[in-house]
């Protein structure tokens, strides 16, 4: 079989790169690409199966994974040692020696070509793990319709944070408040500068930290964009490396979420475009445990009910535990018994066997507004914060996973019943 491969190598090194490739046999030098951009389209149109390219300007992991999305592996050419590590600070692991033969640089392109669709890893080693195996990473997640997701997430964070230390990371690209939320004044998107950085393959421990700001006792705060124009700035790829990091730096992270869960931006555009909707995906992919978020009265409760049945598609919650909290809850929307009458249309309507019950406090929460404080801060003594400091205490025992996913095998279709008990 015939390997069809693209070339984007810069400088002195093209010339000898592509001779040796257009002279093996077996091998197609299907185009020799100006730049990285001639190199995206072409694999984008399905013109090779291998690029060769070398270090440049231009190239970061969001590159790196366009190549990675048309299918397409990717094989280093760097001109010298320096450039070879900074290739492999994006993650590429097959790269040519600078001093390689013609006879060497056709082996690696083969051995490459032989191995796909699996020769494309684009997390650096320095921060690949397995899944889980130092801290956890909790996703908060929650329908439109201002459920309480920003709230929650906050406050347990604030409450995790003295049980066993906690990093609360805002990625809503819709509408981050975090940093407004907990009264801080600088508005530098934190997140932001990580995902640069994580671009560029220069993301670590000490990165993420220098972009952190303490916000209480054991916690601490990654602020996200404040303007949602500004979503492109934080695309999946480069988000995927940091929930690694983060397992390193705290016991816990805790991630604010968007609440669009769709996939499909690609399909408004003739070429491929960055998903909005990224850094949400990638948070729930990556999480060890998903917090739902949904609001208590009939509305909120409808769009949690459609809410949960798309995070199942989109967060493989099947294998991930998940935690249902319906916040806002009080007798006035839901009857004279409104702990019973969520949970049993959760349990009907969404399969949900156990649902956690954040009482409404408009006045606690009211103040811890007003004052850019959380609930244990302000009025410590709320039934709404009392609620998720049990919470919190559940995720550190390791409750929550074992009882945070328990879900009825065949729900019924939901069709605006009531929460009437």
């Amino acid at each position: 079989m015939t390997v069809r491969v693209l070339i984007a190598v810069s400088g002195a090194r093209e010339v000898p790169v592509a001779a040796a490739l257009g002279a093996a046999r077996g091998i197609d030098v299907a185009r020799r690409c100006a730049d990285l951009s001639e190199a995206v389209a072409a694999a984008s149109a399905g013109v090779g199966s291998v690029v060769v390219l070398s270090e440049q300007a231009s190239l970061d992991r969001g590159v790196l994974g366009e190549f990675a999305a048309a299918g397409v592996a990717v094989v280093g050419a760097p001109a010298g040692p320096d450039a070879a590590e900074q290739l492999r600070s994006l993650g590429l692991r097959d790269l040519i020696p600078h001093d390689a033969d013609a006879d060497a640089v056709v082996a690696i392109v083969e051995r490459v070509a032989q191995s796909l669709p699996e020769a494309i890893p684009l997390v650096p080693p320095a921060v690949q793990q397995s899944h889980g195996s130092e801290g956890m990473v909790v996703a908060v997640w929650g329908p439109a319709g201002a459920p309480g997701r920003t709230t929650v997430a906050l406050n347990l964070a604030y409450e995790l944070g003295p049980l066993c230390g906690a990093l609360l990371v805002d990625a809503d690209t819709y509408g981050g408040a975090v940093g407004q939320a907990i009264g801080l004044a600088d508005e530098a998107p934190g997140l932001a500068a990580v995902a640069r950085a994580s671009l560029m393959g220069t993301l670590g421990t000490e990165v993420v930290t220098r972009h952190t700001v303490a916000a209480g006792k054991g916690l601490q705060v990654l602020t996200g964009i404040t303007r949602s124009d500004r979503w492109p700035e934080l695309p999946a790829a480069a988000l995927d490396p940091l929930w690694d990091v983060a397992r390193q730096m705290a016991p816990v992270t805790v991630v604010d979420v968007g609440f669009s869960l769709e996939r499909d931006e690609v399909l408004q555009y003739d070429t491929r475009a960055p998903q909005r909707n990224g850094a949400t995906l990638s948070a729930l992919a990556a999480a060890d445990l998903v917090v739902a978020v949904g609001a208590a009265d009939p509305l909120g409760m409808q769009r949690l009910v459609h809410g949960l049945q798309a995070l199942d598609e989109v967060a493989h919650s099947d294998a991930t535990p998940r935690l249902v909290v319906v916040n806002k809850v009080r007798a006035s929307v839901t009857g004279p018994r409104p702990r019973q009458a969520v949970a049993d249309l959760l349990r009907r309507y969404a399969g949900v066997e156990r649902t956690w019950v954040v009482p409404w406090d408009q006045p606690g929460c009211d103040a811890a507004t007003l004052t850019g404080q959380a609930l244990a801060e302000r009025v410590p003594r709320s039934p709404a914060r009392r609620a998720i400091q049990a919470l919190a205490q559940e995720i550190v025992s390791g409750a929550a996973f074992a009882r945070g996913d328990q879900r009825a095998a065949s729900p019924a279709p939901y069709r605006g019943a009531t929460l009437e008990p």
